[in-house]
């Protein structure tokens, strides 16, 4: 019989799997840009647990181990920011990116501070990620020149009007 992947909110004793998982993940965006120093591979354990105190992270996982995490915080402008998703190479492409992005989608909009929508970005070579994040949504917004060899790629998406509105309108 095989476990199943649950979802919950990062807690401070999660921060040093966190950090092994979202090295191994990032490992392949430092080989597709050629720039091993991107910050996802330099953070430090102490910057990680400041950020589990000051946004929302969720992890998944499958029994102990942590398989997936993502990131999120709102903005002065009432976006909802999206970041740092990770999936162990070995759970990618079945769903867990999905599950972790609406994961924190429903978080932050179930907040304190009203969300009109949500932002995200990646690096303009990851096309997987930009081919899910579409799936899921998010269009096209800007490109950000960072290097010669690298742009950031954002996207947004707008807050999805709550079902029992939608029926209404019906």
């Amino acid at each position: 019989m095989g476990m199943s992947v649950t979802t919950s909110i990062a807690t401070e004793e999660d921060a040093e799997r966190i950090l092994k998982l979202q090295y191994l993940c990032y490992q392949s965006e430092a080989e597709l840009y050629g720039d091993w120093a991107i910050e996802p591979l330099t953070q430090t354990l102490d910057s990680l647990r400041t950020e589990l105190k000051e946004r929302h992270v969720l992890v998944a996982r499958l029994g102990d181990e942590v398989v997936g995490s993502v990131r999120g915080w709102v903005d002065g402008d009432g976006l909802g920011r999206i970041g740092r998703l990770c999936v162990h190479p070995r759970m990618q492409r079945h769903g867990l990116g999905t599950r972790l992005i609406g994961g924190m989608e429903r978080l932050l909009a179930a907040g304190d501070q009203p969300v009109r929508g949500y932002r995200l970005f990646t690096g303009h070579r990851s096309l997987g990620n930009l081919r899910l994040y579409q799936r899921l949504g998010y269009r096209q917004t800007q490109v950000e020149e960072v290097t010669r060899s690298l742009s950031f790629i954002g996207l947004e998406k707008p807050v999805a009007e709550p079902v029992t509105q939608l029926a209404a309108t019906a």
